[in-house]
């Protein structure tokens, strides 16, 4: 693995292992006082049930603690991004739940959750215009500058030759200038080299795509005798195929031999040597282009807000790394990502013995067969980005020599999504894949884009272990959620020039909450996470606090408009990105966006 990947992961595992070491939890109440710790008249019990009651009037109203925020990935809740466009490209954003079909393996489903979404922060500005989220005197608010989408350009360098790296890399230039001033772009490459993070200095772009080169890992022989790629060594070796063995010693012969028949014994075993060879080449190949696909996966995982990876290769086959293959799909649609691939070749066209600067063949047989391994070669490569597209909704552009347009389709940002969720019936933890098919109602003729499936867990996973799930996926959206009554509210004072303190807090109406009476007491707990991300998406600080409420009724009936908790972070002057997410103990979670700019 490339020294900037084995980095990048690491950067990453550091910025989620911050949420809940970085503030200690202060819990301030408003409305009426709130008792932390009553005392009860003194006396001493008598039996083991007056000590039980006496026990439970001890027990606190309310305890805060920080807890750790480490998560893992579960399908509870299987959640699907929709995107319906019209004949003309345009996303619609007018239809209703009413309006949509949800397949699981062909059975009908019951969406759960739905929602329409309007991409970016703009809407949350507008709404938050009569409320600055600033409250520092004499500081004029001015509208925060923080990151909306994130598009990773992951670029095949090991595949790509110079020619078709040339014509992409303009294409690719010429897209960054479409970019919206709240977009964040990434240049990653296969080879590791030459990786620029997300930002959204187009100057920075340019240059990481102006210093891309191709990186193969196996150097061409010069003589070209036997021809052999990973294609047709897949043909000889995993799948056994005579004549594809067969073309290649009849080649060998040709080329060392001068088609000397005393001599077909060695050529063959010169042949099965090339093709061991080329496998290995292949493999090796292949594996770094899945794992360096892996790690963007992860990286841009992190990322709060709409995500797409846009992979721009000539295709590559990946015979014995299915599983791989099947992994990055599986991270990707957990993680609400979509990837959409751009075959570099253009429109191509498969010359019959190679271009001009290959030998060809004398045995006119021989080069016949030859030209058409190279058709199948050719459009085998194209098969993984197709299906890395269609897995997760994404687009596959190719056949066409528009690479701007092309560049167009795959990148662009829709103006309106759906949100559809459903919770799997029956489900068995198998880790199998499970079909999805969205469709429409509707009598419009409408295209629909959508993930294709998802992967059953392959074991339990506890109550504890989903709601930290359902905790971190909310943390990075930038979706707003509503069944808790929450409100999100920052400050910040500036000490100096160069530091600031960031207050988040979080109100909650207690009133409306959903308690279970035991012992006289109602009972919940909250989980409040909040996370501090910068301009260009990276987690600067976050912290988890746990509420447990134990409220006499006496309590509850006074606290008038509820409980406030307030975090603070130590930050730099800049523009940030606040994301509330609250979850109480009956699984209701609320999901809040805050944007602010310290001068």
């Amino acid at each position: 693995m490339p020294p900037a990947t084995r980095n990048r992961r690491k950067l990453i595992g550091w910025q989620i292992l911050a949420i809940g070491l970085i503030v200690i939890p202060v819990i301030l109440f408003s409305g009426a006082a709130v008792a932390t710790s009553p005392q009860d008249a003194p006396g001493q019990p008598t039996s083991s049930a007056s000590a039980s009651t006496s026990a439970t009037s001890n027990t606190p109203e309310m305890t805060s603690h920080d807890a750790a925020a480490n998560f893992k990935v579960n399908v509870r809740l299987v959640e699907v991004h929709v995107v319906v466009r019209d004949s003309k490209g345009k996303a619609i954003g007018t239809l209703r739940k009413e309006d949509f079909q949800l397949f699981d393996d062909r059975k009908p489903q019951i969406i759960t959750k739905f929602s329409v979404q309007k991409p970016g922060l703009q809407v949350a500005r507008e709404e938050q215009t009569s409320q600055p989220l600033t409250s520092t005197a004499d500081v004029p608010t001015t509208p925060p500058d923080v990151a909306e989408r994130y598009i990773a350009y992951v670029f095949d360098d090991v595949h790509l030759e110079f020619g078709d790296l040339a014509l992409v890399r303009k294409a690719a230039e010429n897209n960054l200038d479409t970019l919206r001033p709240t977009d964040r772009a990434a240049i990653f490459t296969v080879s590791g080299q030459n990786n620029l993070d997300f930002t959204d200095d187009r100057a920075k772009l340019r240059d990481a795509l102006g210093r891309m080169m191709p990186r193969p890992l196996a150097v061409g022989r010069v003589n070209d005798c036997p021809k052999m790629s990973y294609y047709i060594a897949d043909l000889i070796l995993n799948k056994n195929d005579p004549q594809a063995l067969a073309t290649v010693a009849a080649d060998v012969l040709d080329c060392q031999f001068d088609n000397d028949s005393r001599f077909q014994s060695q050529s063959q075993a010169i042949a099965q040597q090339a093709a061991a060879q080329g496998l290995i080449e292949g493999e090796a190949e292949t594996h770094l282009a899945l794992t360096s696909l892996k790690d963007v996966v992860r990286r841009i995982s992190a990322a709060p807000g709409q995500r797409c990876i846009v992979l721009v290769s000539p295709g590559f086959i990946t015979p014995q790394q299915e599983y791989d293959t099947d992994n990055i799909i599986d991270r990707a649609m957990h993680a609400n990502i979509t990837i959409s691939a751009l075959d570099a070749r253009g429109l191509y066209v498969v010359m019959p013995g190679g271009d001009i600067s290959q030998r060809m063949p004398r045995n006119t047989a021989v080069a016949g067969i030859e030209g058409l391994y190279q058709i199948s070669s050719a459009s085998a490569d194209a098969d993984v980005m197709a299906f890395l597209a269609d897995a997760t909704g994404g687009v596959f552009f190719h056949n066409n020599n528009d690479l701007v347009e092309g560049f167009r389709r795959v990148a662009s940002t829709p103006e309106y999504y759906y949100v559809l969720a459903f919770s799997p019936q029956n489900l068995k933890l198998n880790g199998h894949f499970h079909n999805l098919k969205v469709t429409l109602k509707t009598t419009e003729k409408y295209s629909i884009q959508a993930r294709r499936g998802y992967f059953a867990p392959k074991q339990v996973t506890g109550p504890e272990q989903e709601a930290k799930q359902e905790i971190e996926d909310a943390l990075f959206s930038q979706e707003e959620l509503h069944d808790l009554p929450i409100d999100l509210h920052t400050q910040f004072f500036k000490p100096s020039d160069g530091e600031a303190k960031l207050t988040v807090l979080a109100h909650v109406d207690v009133r409306q909450l959903h308690f279970r009476k035991a012992d006289g007491r109602n009972n919940n707990d909250l989980t409040i996470v909040s996370g501090v991300f910068d301009r260009n998406g990276n987690l600067v600080s976050g912290n988890e606090k746990i509420l447990q409420m134990h409220l006499r009724d006496e309590t509850l009936a006074k606290m008038g408009p509820g409980l406030s908790v307030k975090s603070n972070f130590d930050v730099k002057p800049g523009s940030y990105l606040v994301r509330l997410v609250v979850r109480d103990a009956e699984g209701q979670i609320a999901a809040e966006n805050g944007a602010i700019q310290i001068p």
